[in-house]
């Protein structure tokens, strides 16, 4: 079930991230396409959405799902986990399969004057750790939250007292 949330989750996120991203915009000139310097800061505005769809997803999900599993104790991390990292990769997934157009076959085919978008990618693996800090984050909380929540007995009572008959 838990997986079958985040794989659900992850198609959403993919779609999301691949809507919503922003991208830079490449000028073509008569040499090529080049970036000015406002559009080198939005180079990496992929990977920074991306990790906060996926983060704020996974502490979302990953705190209901592990409020649900928590009487499983450590089992209930690791399925957590494991399912956000499910997630990522579906999420990262979709959106490369959404959004990804390669820029080479798009510069020969535009003409000076034409704005291009950078192709929709991650340039680096780490914002997909994202997913799994945000459900790891989540089952933590939960975890130190309900800690001991049970009352715990303050006198020790043996059984061989409470068994036993009262003589009068």
């Amino acid at each position: 079930m838990t997986v079958a949330v985040f794989l659900v989750a992850g198609a959403i996120a993919g779609w999301a991230w691949q809507q919503y991203a922003p991208l830079a915009q490449y000028t073509i000139d008569e040499n090529g396409g080049a970036l000015g310097e406002e559009q080198m800061t939005r180079v990496f505005g992929p990977d920074g959405m991306f990790v906060a769809i996926g983060f704020l997803t996974a502490l979302v999900l990953g705190a209901a799902l592990f409020w649900w599993l928590r009487d499983y104790g450590p089992w209930a991390v690791a399925v957590v986990c494991v399912g956000s990292v499910v997630g990522s990769a579906v999420a990262w997934g979709v959106g490369m399969l959404l959004g990804h157009d390669p820029l080479d076959p798009r510069l020969q085919a535009a003409k000076p004057g034409d704005l291009l978008a950078a192709p929709l990618e991650l340039h680096t693996w780490t914002p997909l750790a994202a997913w799994l800090v945000g459900a790891a984050l989540a089952a933590a909380i939960i975890a130190a939250l309900t800690w001991r929540a049970e009352p715990v007995a303050t006198t020790s009572v043996s059984s061989a007292s409470e068994s036993s008959a009262q003589v009068k």
